[in-house]
């Protein structure tokens, strides 16, 4: 007998984290439009790729993102159902919503990288990620920058000494983006960077489309970054 190449287990297990993210962007938009959390922004559509991006993601990696994450980092293990909803309604109780505090929108990621005593945590033992923005394209230079700290890490042996932040320049920066977004010189600055740097960076390009409300034929010329039908194009940049 052939032995599956994935576990039933865990085939069922990523179909309802899928399930779980669908469900609770229709709930929470229907939250938004009935006027019980004063703003939302969701991740339907996208669920499928970011399970699959998201086992990719190991310990000491870093993500620069944006609001359309959802299911990456439930996948990730660095966001929960209850904390889709407590982002939802701006809950600013450090334990039920650690990501945010409720200070910013909902939908928008982080990762606490100092301890309670305000001493920094082991950042290779866990998975990290920078806190989202809401300005679009903005995470990009940011991307640019974690990828570049970890060939830094890897290249530069003044470095060593500071430990609990690299594994010898062993991790990845992953990002992603709206299609649409791609339009901004930011996106385009910073793929020309890496590329000539040659930094440890993984670009995930969704898309959908749309540009936040409108077709992406009044954003991107040939309306699509990819010029293609796929729904997730991955730009790897790796030396």
């Amino acid at each position: 007998m052939i032995k599956p190449a994935f576990p039933k287990a865990d085939i069922l297990a990523d179909y309802r984290l899928v399930n779980e993210s669908r469900q609770v962007s229709l709930l929470g938009r229907r939250e938004a439009l009935g006027g019980r959390a004063n703003f939302g922004i969701f991740g339907d559509g996208k669920e499928v790729p970011q399970v699959v991006l998201a086992k990719f993601f190991r310990n000491g990696d870093w993500r620069s993102g944006y609001y359309r994450d959802q299911t990456f980092m439930m996948a990730a293990g660095l966001f929960t159902l209850e904390e889709f909803f407590a982002q939802l309604y701006g809950d600013t109780d450090l334990s039920v919503n650690p990501g945010t505090a409720g200070r910013i929108m909902n939908n928008h990621f982080a990762t606490r990288s100092l301890d309670e005593q305000g001493n920094w945590k082991d950042l290779t033992g866990q998975k990290n990620s920078s806190a989202d923005i809401s300005p679009t394209a903005g995470q990009m230079p940011r991307l640019l920058g974690l990828a570049l700290a970890s060939k830094l890490f890897r290249t530069n042996p003044a470095l060593k000494k500071y430990t609990g932040f690299s594994k010898n320049g062993n991790e990845v920066a992953f990002g992603m983006i709206g299609d649409s977004s791609t339009s901004e010189g930011h996106f385009w600055e910073t793929l020309n960077a890496a590329g000539v740097m040659q930094v440890p960076l993984a670009l995930a390009v969704w898309d959908d489309g749309f540009g936040i409300s409108v077709p992406k034929s009044y954003q991107t010329t040939k309306q699509s970054i990819s010029g293609s039908s796929q729904r997730c194009v991955l730009l790897n940049i790796i030396e």
